[in-house]
């Protein structure tokens, strides 16, 4: 089997690992929190804040990307869903407890962060 080949089934025989994720602003301190179902899917919100096509997400952290550029940022990984086997478990429904969670614990608000304040 040839390295490209390899590297694909590789690819494919990955589990998809969902979870809490951060957007930090290095420059200022601000925060953006967020989760997906897909940890891979990070790399193509990269590129849409590289690209300027993000903003849709969110218009203020799109506008600090373009100004401070991206070796400003980092991203990481803040907790990985834990799925269950269970019928009953609603993935949906556990990563927004889960990002919950954190926004809760870190406050990512107004000054603080890219996150708006959601009503419940």
């Amino acid at each position: 089997m040839d390295r490209k080949k390899e590297l694909k089934q590789i690819y494919r025989e990955t589990p998809i690992e969902g979870g809490v994720f951060q957007i930090k602003n290095n420059e200022n301190g601000k925060l953006f929190i967020g989760s997906t179902r897909n940890f891979k899917t990070l790399n193509g919100l990269k590129f849409s804040l590289e690209g300027g096509t993000a903003s849709p997400m969110n218009k203020e952290l799109q506008e600090d990307w373009s100004h401070y550029g991206a070796s400003a940022f980092s991203i990481d990984i803040l907790e990985t869903l834990k799925k269950k086997d269970d019928p009953y478990f609603n993935e949906k429904e556990a990563l927004l407890e889960l990002e919950n969670k954190w926004l809760e614990q870190l406050q990512p608000f107004e000054e603080r962060g890219y996150n708006k304040k959601r009503n419940r």
